[in-house]
């Protein structure tokens, strides 16, 4: 700093404009040298420091909402890795809130673009085992782009065999990391300038990869032990939390990752404990930092939501489809979101309205929408049904005919719903007893109404009204399996009231009716499911194994075969941290306060 107190250019300018200044001569000469530094100091960052902080402030538009600018930021390198992978990413990101198989593909070519500029920058020859910093940097984004390329195929697939038949990409990704982990941890290697974006590469693959495997159930995961590959979920937590903590370009993808476990993954294919306070001091500093931010604002939403606090949760997602109009994606995340909100509070009105906003705007699912909006329109009465355009049963009949592939994959969640719509397409339809409650489990809905005993009280006098409704028709040959489903959903919802015996009788019902129920055959199984995790609850471990091992191998071939088994094993795994420990989780306040 000169004495004028300005500093380089500044210091420059005040030279010229008082040039019989008693400072002037003094302010130029400090100028010129400051100016010479910086000019130095610039000129000898190397290329790979210079793309990692353009991709950190396109990033940071990114986070701004300012999605174009960031987009055509990166777009103007032809031949940085860095600024080729965040590219494909934002893409990828994109892709992966749409379900449009022309993102998905535009996305996976851009991706396949990214690996091909890693690969020129990747270490030539083989003999040699030391590697220049950009070539470290060059492997873990080689590593990534292949990553990626397997989240994409996740996405089309949930059961994640698509992900096995990637084959040796995918095994290349994999071994490359654990190789990178390996370097990080040795003796020799030398931290050079860019160490710290490249440590969060590292972790966010190891972490990302941990994590996954750890999640698969056990006979896929036994499929991908075999080819090599090995997962400890606690292990990948740890990586993907340090990788966030960090200020590296990786920070936020560690982030996402943490938040879509907490809040997503372990409640849609787990048992729904996802650790919420994590997430709350995950997203905090992201939400401080960018208000506005439509990413965040959804996961204040979803945060929300999980607790069982649904107003507030509303809020937010009203917050985030007003923060932006560019991408329209983040709204309709909001949207079904908030279609379930209402769901959760038996608006039924306001469900349909915006499963009927997503049916016209988003691509993901037509059929599993115009199921939604059938089956709000099924709970309300004729008069009110008479103020919408649609009718049930039409809709119910245009399901199957709007079914969709992506990448020649069915997703599970239309299958289901055309199974159940099948109902409707006779002459003389036999309605279905409570369809929203039912898809509802699907999505392990019941988890958030738990937190809050008058959300959870309410559905369980719909299904009692649902119930009432049932007997009073003359049987058909959907009867059972009716009951057996109402029992479910009851014992579900008796369960998080503390009334364990009774919710455990109205498992046992279903179990007794296995050998009569003709078509929703997922139901035995679930049950078993939510059967042992009830068991659980109460300390019984050794029944819980059996009941979970028995809906593990016995049944196969039923609606949602693969979600169920992530969920079993999930609950498996609690079940052997509950013998390791010795103790069982107590029971949430809800279910204590109903047990009193």
């Amino acid at each position: 700093q000169c004495v004028c107190n300005d500093y380089g250019t500044e210091c420059l300018l005040n030279a010229m404009e008082n040039a019989n200044g008693p400072f002037s001569y003094y302010c130029l000469c400090n100028c010129i040298c400051i100016l010479i530094m910086n000019i130095t100091w610039l000129c000898s960052r190397s290329d790979l420091s210079l793309d990692l902080e353009d991709c950190m402030a396109a990033l940071d538009l990114f986070l701004r909402n300012e999605f174009e600018e960031a987009q055509e930021r990166l777009r103007t390198s032809k031949d940085s890795m860095y600024h080729a992978l965040t590219y494909a990413t934002i893409l990828e990101m994109q892709a992966m809130m749409t379900f449009d198989p022309q993102h998905i593909q535009i996305a996976g070519n851009t991706m396949k673009e990214a690996q091909a500029i890693c690969q020129r920058h990747r270490k030539k020859s083989s003999f040699s085992k030391s590697f220049t910093e950009e070539e470290l940097h060059a492997e873990v984004c080689y590593a990534e782009c292949l990553l990626q390329r397997a989240a994409l195929t996740f996405l089309q697939d949930e059961n994640m065999i698509s992900f096995i038949k990637g084959g040796i990409k995918v095994r290349n990704s994999y071994q490359i990391y654990k190789e990178l982990h390996s370097v990080l941890q040795s003796t020799a290697y030398t931290q050079a300038d860019n160490h710290g974006h490249f440590e969060g590469g590292v972790k966010l693959g190891v972490g990302a990869f941990n994590l996954m495997i750890s999640m698969l159930p056990t006979r896929t995961l036994k499929l991908v032990e075999f080819v090599g590959f090995s997962g400890n979920k606690d292990f990948g937590l740890q990586q993907l939390q340090e990788g966030s903590a960090e200020s590296t370009l990786r920070a936020f993808l560690c982030n996402m990752l943490l938040l879509c476990y907490h809040t997503f993954m372990s409640f849609i294919l787990g048992t729904g404990e996802g650790d919420v306070e994590d997430a709350e001091k995950l997203l905090q500093p992201y939400l401080k930092k960018y208000p506005k931010g439509s990413i965040f604002l959804f996961f204040a939403g979803r945060i929300e939501e999980i607790k069982g606090n649904l107003d507030t949760a509303i809020k937010r997602f009203e917050e985030c489809c007003e923060a932006q109009q560019q991408w329209k994606q983040f709204h309709h995340m909001c949207y079904w979101e908030l279609m379930w909100c209402f769901t959760y509070k038996r608006h039924w009105k306001m469900a349909y309205f915006y499963a009927d906003l997503l049916s016209k705007e988003s691509c993901w699912s037509k059929a599993t929408y115009a199921y939604m909006k059938a089956a709000y329109l099924s709970m309300l009465s004729k008069d009110d049904c008479l103020t919408f355009e649609e009718t049930e049963v039409t809709l119910f009949r245009q399901v199957p005919s709007l079914k969709q592939k992506i990448a020649g994959k069915s997703l599970p969640t239309e299958k289901f719903a055309i199974r159940k719509a099948r109902r409707y397409l006779s002459e003389n339809p036999i309605p279905l007893p409570a369809p929203p409650l039912e898809m509802m489990y699907i999505w392990n809905g019941y988890t958030v109404i738990g937190k809050q005993k008058d959300l959870t009280e309410g559905m369980l006098k719909t299904l009692d009204e649902a119930q009432a409704k049932l007997e009073s028709c003359p049987r058909t040959e959907f009867s059972i399996d009716d009951q057996c489903l109402l029992s479910l959903l009851k014992g579900l919802c008796l369960k998080h009231l503390g009334h364990q015996e009774e919710a455990e009788h109205y498992f046992t019902h279903v179990l007794c009716n296995e050998t009569q129920i003709k078509y929703d055959h997922y139901l035995v199984p679930n049950a078993l499911l939510e059967h042992g995790l009830l068991c659980l609850e109460q300390g019984r471990n050794i029944e819980a194994v059996k009941l979970l091992e028995a809906a593990k191998h016995n049944y196969k071939n039923y609606s949602m075969e693969s979600r169920t088994h992530f969920r079993i094993q999930a609950a498996l795994q609690k079940a052997r941290e509950f013998g390791e420990n010795g103790t069982h989780e107590p029971c949430s306040p809800l279910q204590a306060a109903g047990a009193q």
